[in-house]
This record gives C-alpha cells, sequence and structure tokens, in this order.
C-alpha cells in the first residue's frame, strides 16, 4: 500500500530561486507537450509518443538559445511533467468513455506562472537524499532544511516538492507499507461502532459518545472578514495587494490545517479503538447547495470519511458505508419501527410504538451500526464484513500511534 508523508521545507532565499526555476521549466515542458497534442489532433494525426515528446521538447530543445536555459534543472524534474501530461490525458479519454468513476474530467489545460500552487517531482532516478543532520539533497537545488515531525518508516521511492498558496513549501514522500506489520502495530479488539456525521455535534457514535464540532471556520471568520476588506482595497498589481492576498491565504490555510489536524486525530482514535465501524454515505454535494452549506464545508465529512477508509485498510479494520436512503433518524433503535420522518428541530423523540425516549443522534448511530451488520448477532460474536480496498491519501505527519508529536 502506498502513501504520503509531507513535511515542512525551508529552503533559503538561493534555494527558493532555484526551486523557481525548477517549478517554472517544469511547467514550460508541460504546456509544450499539451501545445503537441493538440495541434496533433488540430492536424487529424496520431499523437506524439512520450520518447518522440522526450526528444524533442527536453533533449533537442536544450540544444536551442530559446530552451537552453532547460538544462539548468535535473532532466528528471522535466520528464516527471511530460509524465503528467500522459497522466492527464489518459484519465480524460477514460473518464469519457466511462471508465473512471467520478466526476466527468476536462482535457489537459495550459499551466500558469501565476498559478498558486507550484509541484515538481524526482524519483530515485534523480539520486536525491537525505543527509546525515537531515536534510532535504536535491539535485540542482542543494541541501533543504526539513522539519521531521515523524521517521519515515521505509525508503521513499520519490520526493514532490510543493510551493502552496500561502508560500510555504512542503516535501510529500511516497511510502510502501507492509499492511502485515501496520496490522501488527495496531491492539486486538472486537469492539464495533456506529458513527452518525452532523453539524452540532461532528459525530455522535453509538455508544453514546458526542463529539463537539471544532467549527474551525465559523471560529476564524472574524479574522478572515478584516484579511479580505484590506484584500480588497488594495491596488490590482500592486505589492501590497500581495502581500494581503498572502495575508488571507496563510489565514486559510491556518483553518484548513487545523481542520485536517482535527480529523486525523479523530479517525486514527476510532481506528485504533474498534474493529469494526459504520458511517453513512451522505450526499455532501447535495447538502452544500443547500442554506447550510458553509457549516457543511466547515465540517468536511468527506475528507473524515476518507481518512477512515484508508486507515481501515492500513490496519486491518473494517469500515462500512450504508445508502443514503437508510431511515437512521426515523427508526427507533429498540423496537424497529418506522415512526416517520422529523425536522431537524426534533432533537428528541418517543417511539409511538414502545414508548421509548431516543436522541435523535444517538439513536441514528444504533440504526447506522445495524444496518452495517456489525450489531452483535444471536450467537454474541460481531458480523465482520470485509475489508475495503485502500485509498492514497496525504497522511502528513500523523496516524498511529497517537501519541503527542510537533505541530
Amino acid at each position: 500500500m502506498q502513501l504520503r508523508y509531507s513535511f515542512r521545507l525551508y529552503p533559503d532565499t538561493g534555494q527558493q530561486r532555484a526551486l523557481a526555476r525548477a517549478f517554472g521549466c517544469a511547467r514550460v515542458v508541460f504546456n509544450d507537450a499539451v501545445r503537441a497534442r493538440e495541434e496533433a489532433g488540430a492536424a487529424k494525426q496520431p499523437f506524439p509518443k512520450a520518447a518522440e515528446l522526450s526528444k524533442r521538447l527536453i533533449t533537442e530543445a536544450k540544444q536551442t538559445v530559446e530552451r537552453s536555459w532547460l538544462g539548468e534543472v535535473s532532466a528528471v524534474v522535466l520528464q516527471q511533467s511530460l509524465r503528467d501530461v500522459e497522466t492527464a490525458y489518459r484519465n480524460f479519454f477514460a473518464s469519457l468513455k466511462g471508465g473512471r468513476k467520478g466526476a466527468k474530467m476536462g482535457a489537459p489545460h495550459f499551466k500558469s506562472r501565476k498559478d498558486k500552487r507550484q509541484s515538481i517531482r524526482f524519483t530515485a532516478n534523480a539520486r536525491w537524499s537525505i543527509t546525515d543532520s537531515g536534510r532535504l539533497n536535491l539535485p540542482k537545488i542543494g541541501a533543504v532544511k526539513v522539519k521531521w515531525s515523524r521517521t519515515l518508516p521505509t525508503t521513499p521511492s520519490s520526493v514532490t516538492v510543493i510551493k502552496d498558496a500561502a508560500g510555504r513549501y512542503f516535501a510529500s514522500f511516497v511510502i510502501d507499507t507492509d499492511p502485515a506489520v501496520d496490522q501488527a502495530r495496531m491492539p486486538e479488539t472486537d469492539r464495533t461502532i456506529g458513527i452518525d456525521l452532523g453539524l452540532t455535534h461532528f459525530a455522535v457514535l453509538s455508544d453514546g459518545t458526542k463529539i463537539d464540532s471544532p467549527r474551525f471556520l465559523r471560529r476564524a471568520e472574524k479574522k478572515l472578514k478584516k484579511a479580505q476588506r484590506e484584500l480588497s482595497r488594495k491596488q490590482k498589481g500592486s505589492k501590497n495587494r500581495e502581500e494581503a492576498r498572502l495575508k488571507v491565504t496563510r489565514a486559510h490555510a491556518k483553518v484548513a490545517d487545523a481542520r485536517r489536524e482535527f480529523h486525523h486525530q479523530l479517525s486514527t482514535r476510532l481506528i485504533c479503538e474498534n474493529q469494526g465501524i459504520a458511517v453513512e454515505d451522505l450526499s455532501v454535494a447535495g447538502l452544500a447547495r443547500t442554506r447550510l452549506a458553509k457549516s457543511v464545508h466547515d465540517a468536511g465529512w468527506s475528507s473524515f470519511v476518507s481518512m477512515l477508509e484508508y486507515k481501515a485498510a492500513r490496519y486491518g479494520r473494517t469500515l462500512v458505508r450504508i445508502g443514503r436512503f437508510e431511515p437512521t433518524s426515523q427508526t427507533c433503535s429498540t423496537c424497529g419501527v418506522k415512526d416517520g420522518p422529523k425536522p431537524l428541530s426534533v432533537r428528541e423523540w418517543t417511539c409511538t410504538a414502545c414508548g421509548s425516549v431516543h436522541d435523535r443522534d444517538h439513536n441514528a448511530a444504533i440504526n447506522v451500526k445495524t444496518a452495517a451488520g456489525l450489531a452483535v448477532s444471536a450467537c454474541g460474536a460481531p458480523v465482520r464484513p470485509g475489508a475495503i480496498p485502500a485509498q492514497r491519501e496525504e497522511t502528513g505527519s500523523h496516524g498511529f500511534p497517537t501519541q503527542a508529536r510537533a505541530a
């Protein structure tokens, strides 16, 4: 199973210039490859192969006056940019034919030097390394300072250097993990849990535990509004406007980082404590079109469930998603009678059949667990459906174990 481990980089001024040069060269090669494919399509000719593009856009281009500066960066960076083009077109055509799940993908478009996110990738052929002093040594860039928040479990196969919209630099390492070793690290347990996701409480568990919603965006709204007003007053194209834009971007990045940290800590705790977990397959896209849109996006349910999914596959746990049309809030968890729909303002109700008094969210969490088949069977043994395939996710400096670590 492949995962990504992300760490903060702190390049000096010279290394920042070298990285900017590498970002620009990779972007030019990407755009040249897209242009070559578009010209071939317009002329009704076959698309040029990867080897032909590599020879024309990299090897031969370095010999010309217009593209001689391509030799100032690692050739692996340029080759990986061509691979990105091939992957983008492959996904585009698979989406057109219906062979790719999810929303329809558009054709690759040209990258701009004004794009706020830039990235380059180094594979093992680039001969990058981690020095004895803990720095990341990149070809034609130098030894960059890294803030290590945890130890890499194995030798990475590649590293991607990213500059985000807030001007921060990150190194994202691709790690191949052994599922057997990861599962052995987890404590044995037979506990199962059902989770009801919401807005008042981020999650209510079937054992009665209620986890409050941090509402990171709502808490930072006042600061964000002030920063956005200052940005709107700055003249377009001025240096002051760019500084104000960075201030807004960093404020949003702080909110996103706090939300991601909360999701990682909670998902890791649930995976560590339970063998089986059941969640409801919510229609986040549909809820995001309602008056609750801001609160729905602030909660980040999809990101949280995705973390549960890949961590369950990594550590040998079971995650079950039940259908979004299952009447978990309408069914009595005691007698199983469907009592009809109720408005969101009703947080507690009494079953008309058996007279049981239910907390709306706790009752829904129990029904989620029952519908997923994780409830205790007649013989007393928990039901354990098969495991799901893993997803590739950005793990950052999070995951099992759960002890304190550097921010």
